[in-house]
């Protein structure tokens, strides 16, 4: 144990008073592993970016049915318990998906869409409150803004239809409980319970609906069955097994795959010639490194084999080159992470503005500093094993032929 102390405090002792040399081990690792930081930052961010840019939007993660078909509340419910599903949730016809709202504070009736939600929905994020009866709604800024009401006003609600012969009118309150934020749909949109959605279609449809008084044909008999679906994957990567999977039931669908798939292609070439690049590098550093520590080695020949000479072992001999070489990837990965920091803040600051983008074209992560500084270690004491074979075939007397 004490001769591994000795070597450790000789080692670095040596390595601090030959500082030009140690010097030039460091910079020597730091010019190639700072641009393969840089370059991975860019790549990094770059594509990072892409990719958030995309989940945050959830139309990106929408599959939208094309055309009409017949869904009931066990399909529903089966893609609704899938771990790749995100929220989903029936429509109705678009025509019976339509109601005349009316405030206090405004001279006009206006025509609105009905959009069932429910807690969950990705195009509410940061609405915690979700309408839970027939009296609530979330009205989108288009709609709100035609009306002249905020959070908390209540407006009149109309549904018309022929029915018999005659044309029957029905008012419903509505409570505005928030007003959804301006990105999510330029449209005039009113978001409902499913249920008053459903009462609306069966209204229009001549069936009654008890629970708010409609009067109407009975429809206890008739399976309740959907039109369409709002159908949101839980990331952009599980829209491609989605699309597939509703598609060999039949379901015709559109979904933003091809978008998906250029981020991802793109994801997957950069990260291809990062690793060539890397590999290419770390080969010649490492060949670099072990022929500088093997004609270190050589050049400190004497003072080895006199260690040899005063009882330290070929074994504790290697960890000279070893700790040596272990030093300058410490140093040299520390000194590369300067340089990146300081390009990253450059680029992000200077570039991007230059560019007209509002994303970070520059970033790394905590880890994979970490993973930077483990490879380079490695790759150091790969190296080191060059300059540990020719120190561990040094012999006391060598040292004494000099002499």
């Amino acid at each position: 144990m004490a001769q591994i102390t000795n070597i450790i405090w000789l080692s670095f002792r040596d390595y601090s008073h030959e500082w030009r040399m140690s010097g030039c081990f460091v910079l020597a690792l730091s010019s190639v592993l700072a641009p393969m930081l840089i370059l991975f930052g860019l790549k990094f961010g770059i594509v990072q970016s892409m990719i958030v840019e995309l989940v945050e939007n959830p139309i990106n993660r929408e599959i939208r049915p094309i055309g009409s078909g017949r869904y009931n509340d066990a399909w529903i419910d089966a893609y609704r318990n899938r771990q790749d599903v995100e929220f989903i949730i029936p429509k109705t016809r678009a025509l019976a998906a339509t109601i005349q709202l009316k405030s206090k504070t405004a001279n006009r009736i206006l025509s609105t869409e009905l959009l069932a939600t429910a807690s969950g929905d990705p195009l509410l994020v940061g609405i915690e409150q979700v309408p839970q009866d027939y009296y609530q709604a979330i009205l989108s800024q288009a709609a709100a803004r035609k009306l002249k009401v905020n959070a908390g006003d209540e407006i009149d609600a109309s549904l018309a239809r022929q029915f018999q012969g005659k044309r029957e009118r029905v008012h419903l309150p509505l409570q505005v409980i928030n007003v959804a934020d301006i990105a999510v749909t330029s449209r005039n949109v009113a978001f409902v319970n499913l249920d008053l959605l459903v009462a609306s279609e069966q209204f229009k449809d001549g069936r009654a609906v008890p629970e708010l008084g409609w009067e109407g044909n009975s429809d206890d008999s008739i399976e309740r069955v959907y039109p369409s679906f709002r159908l949101y994957a839980r990331s952009i990567y599980d829209v491609d097994k989605l699309v597939r999977d509703l598609e060999s039931e039949g379901v015709r669908v559109k979904a933003n795959v091809g978008e998906i798939s250029t981020v991802q292609s793109i994801d997957q070439n950069l990260s291809i010639i990062f690793w060539i690049i890397a590999c290419v590098g770390a080969l010649g550093f490492t060949f670099s490194l072990g022929a500088s520590l093997w004609a270190n080695v050589d050049r400190k020949r004497k003072d080895l084999s006199v260690l040899r000479l005063v009882g330290f072992k070929s074994g504790r001999i290697v960890l000279f080159p070893v700790l040596q070489s272990l030093y300058t990837a410490i140093l040299g990965w520390l000194l590369a992470v300067l340089i990146y920091l300081a390009f990253e803040y450059l680029i992000n600051r200077f570039l991007a503005p230059r560019l007209n983008l509002d994303q970070v074209l520059s970033y790394l992560l905590i880890e994979h500093f970490l993973w930077a500084l483990g490879l380079t270690v490695v790759i150091a004491m790969f190296a080191a094993i060059l300059g540990g074979i020719r120190a561990s075939n040094i012999e006391p007397s060598d040292g004494l032929r000099d002499i």
